[in-house]
């Protein structure tokens, strides 16, 4: 297993993320327990889940699963750098309006003791907003999370879902405090999906702040056998043929591509995310212990020039970063020297 800097804070984690929101759902418990020993075993320390994460009826469900593996014991907890989220709905009794989701100091408290009671331990590394919150100052935001982290119950702070000037904007306000501020956000990002291109990953590499792609396949669409899927397989889907039909000609050249290159389309879609010098560790989410086995081949691949060019020829991205993406230096309308001998 490969590890570096989450950020530009001291924290090592595994260059993959253990995701665990299929767990509850999708995935059983027996199941759940065998991947992430298995993780362990494979060097991935990393894990991160979220408050709602176990099904629309079943909040909270994924949280008590780790929990449960927690307390079987063996040094399980410490052994993992453990991220978990806030901001949506929780079924908290007498709650009020604030159960509709959001960032207020009350729910960040409230909120935060039920993932640790949840999860069964007294601290959570890496505690993340799950989606900004417009209605909060950061004054709030950050006052909240610095009691939190002087009671040891956080380490760290982290972002989802934020636009650049999002981030930058709260690093301002945390600067103003003297406050680490975030180390990481979490963001949708993938060959099909490269918006973030063009602000989050320069703002995020710009003030050192690690970027933890999630959806690293494209919802499935970059996980191979999607163009003729079997009949009730997960590919198979409504939505999933929609997505396929949308995207036909690229996915049929990337799976060209990839079986040249001898690799499975999955393994080279991770292998692009982690030769991005702003990319921490992509989350995969396995719902199986195959699936998570089998992820593991994306960290032996290398990505030459040559591929990586072929690669943004099949996805091409936003262009490169803001502003020069759309407006580039050589194209910038320049104001007419004025002649003075002219009348």
């Amino acid at each position: 297993m490969q590890y570096t800097s989450l950020g530009r804070s001291g924290l090592q984690v595994s260059r993959l993320c253990l995701g665990t929101m299929n767990f509850g759902s999708n995935t059983e418990e027996k199941e759940a327990f065998r991947i992430m020993d298995a993780a362990l075993e494979y060097g991935i320390n990393f894990f991160d889940t979220a408050d709602v994460y176990g099904g629309v009826y079943n909040r909270g469900r994924t949280e008590e699963i780790i929990g449960l593996w927690f307390a079987r014991g063996g040094g399980r907890r410490e052994k993992v750098i453990l991220a978990s989220k806030v901001y949506g709905p929780m079924e908290y009794p007498g709650e009020g309006p604030g159960a509709k989701g959001g960032l207020s100091a009350f729910r960040i408290r409230r909120h935060l003791e039920g993932s640790l009671s949840r999860l069964q331990t007294d601290h959570i590394d890496l505690y993340q907003m799950h989606h900004v919150d417009p209605s909060v100052t950061w004054e709030e935001l950050w006052e909240a999370f610095e009691i939190a982290q002087r009671q040891g119950k956080i380490g760290y702070v982290g972002s989802s879902n934020f636009a650049g000037w999002h981030i930058v904007e709260a690093q301002a306000a945390a600067r103003s405090r003297n406050f680490l501020g975030l180390v990481s956000e979490q963001h949708r990002y993938n060959l099909v999906c490269r918006l973030p291109e063009l602000e989050v990953l320069p703002a995020a590499r710009h003030l050192g702040i690690g970027i933890i792609p999630y959806s690293p396949l494209g919802g499935g669409l970059l996980g191979g056998d999607v163009l003729n899927p079997p009949a009730g397989s997960r590919r198979a889907t409504e939505g999933m043929r929609k997505a396929v039909e949308k995207h036909r000609p690229q996915v049929e050249k990337y799976s060209s591509f990839c079986e040249e290159l001898g690799q499975k389309e999955a393994d080279v879609a991770l292998a692009w995310l982690l030769a991005n010098p702003a990319v921490a560790a992509p989350i995969v989410g396995p719902r199986t212990l195959g699936q998570l086995q089998s992820m593991l081949r994306s960290l032996q691949i290398k990505l030459d020039a040559d591929t990586l060019a072929k690669i943004d020829e099949i996805f091409p991205g936003p262009g490169g970063e803001a502003p020069e993406a759309y407006a580039p230096q050589g194209q910038l309308l320049r104001p007419t020297p004025v002649n003075p001998t002219r009348r």
